[in-house]
């Protein structure tokens, strides 16, 4: 089957052939019918740091926002039926540390990603674990669907932030995570959101397409700079950095409010320097925030299933698997918000 693999820690990808997978003891074979391109994958792609860990696992399938039918299960399965349609959860838990046993397995010590660390959606067939499989309702189709994960990224930074009624939001970073933040940040009832990007004119048309005016792009000046020329506000309750640029977070914490939380949702490839001195004597927070809990998806799911026509807008296009390389390509130049692939 074709599958789209990092096979090398340096930059590129491959897309060829390989086996069909099985499912294992405790696993489900699946038929991939739609499955995101993400920053992370970019990342992954270029190589550009903090992934170094995944070597190891290398060569491997990547995709991590996925959608597929339940072919069949392996030994010790149960609870899911042939042809279920399910998003796949990318974490993978241990069941057996103490966080785990704790009913903490979001902060599994052992955890392992689907995509990153064992083989993902960006093939015809995955296997995964049962436990990872998430049944989808039937009005919410394949391409909608893939977007679970990010939305559950995009929603947690939100809980991360306290996000409540009436707060001022600025969400740095127009991407996938950056939107559903923005709508995440609207159902906690924000008062105000605005959402900033660089050089980012297809993402930012799509924040506006779903319903967001307030945007601004930096290009060429800084973000202060920028949200004074177009007459937004300069201090905001919650800002949440999802662009992992190092040199927005600076920016970013001279635009919090007294006693305002900065959520790092972006992954850096080097350090951010900040002045510690100023957090403290405005009582500011800075707060990371990564995967979310399993409480987190029935949420996030009904919510997409609401707002299915509106989410969709957040897809710029469908492309066969067979055009991977190409839809990887575009991405990195930012022609297109959101790619799904269909294998």
């Amino acid at each position: 089957m074709l599958a789209l693999r990092k096979t090398a820690p340096a930059p590129g990808l491959w897309l060829g052939e390989i086996s069909e997978p099985s499912a294992g003891p405790g696993e489900v074979l699946l038929e991939v019918t739609a499955a995101g391109l993400c920053g992370t994958d970019l990342h992954i792609a270029d190589w550009s740091g903090g992934y170094e860990a995944m070597a190891a696992a290398m060569p491997v399938t990547l995709g991590h926002e996925f959608v597929g039918r339940v072919r069949h299960f392996g030994e010790g399965t149960d609870g899911i039926a042939v042809g279920t349609r399910v998003v796949v959860r990318p974490s993978v838990v241990c069941g057996r540390c103490e966080r785990c046993r704790s009913g903490r397995a979001e902060d599994c010590a052992m955890r392992t990603g689907i995509g990153i660390a064992r083989n993902g959606g960006f093939a015809a067939l995955a296997a995964v674990p049962t436990e990872n499989c998430i049944a989808l309702p039937d009005e919410l189709d394949d391409a909608v669907a893939a977007l679970a994960e990010p939305m559950t990224v995009s929603t947690e930074a939100v809980d991360t932030g306290g996000v409540k009624p009436g707060d001022m939001v600025l969400v740095i970073g127009p991407g996938t995570i950056g939107q559903g933040a923005a709508l995440a940040a609207e159902v906690a009832g924000a008062a105000r959101v605005v959402v900033a990007g660089r050089d980012d004119a297809v993402r930012l048309a799509t924040v506006e397409a779903l319903g967001f005016p307030e945007t601004v792009d930096t290009a060429g000046t800084t973000l202060r700079e920028a949200l004074t020329r177009v007459g937004l506000p300069v201090s905001y309750d919650v800002i949440i950095e999802a662009a992992g640029a190092p040199v927005v977070v600076r920016e970013a914490i001279d635009l919090l409010a007294l006693r305002g939380v900065l959520v790092i949702c972006g992954i850096h490839s080097r350090p951010a320097p900040i002045d510690l001195t100023a957090l403290v004597r405005r009582h500011q927070q800075i707060r990371g925030s990564y995967r979310s809990p399993l409480a987190t998806w029935p949420r996030v799911i009904a919510l997409m299933a609401a707002q299915q026509e509106r989410i969709r807008r957040m897809i710029s296009e469908e492309m066969p698997l067979a055009a991977g390389l190409d839809a990887f390509a575009r991405a990195s130049r930012r022609t297109a918000s959101k790619i799904v692939l269909r294998p």
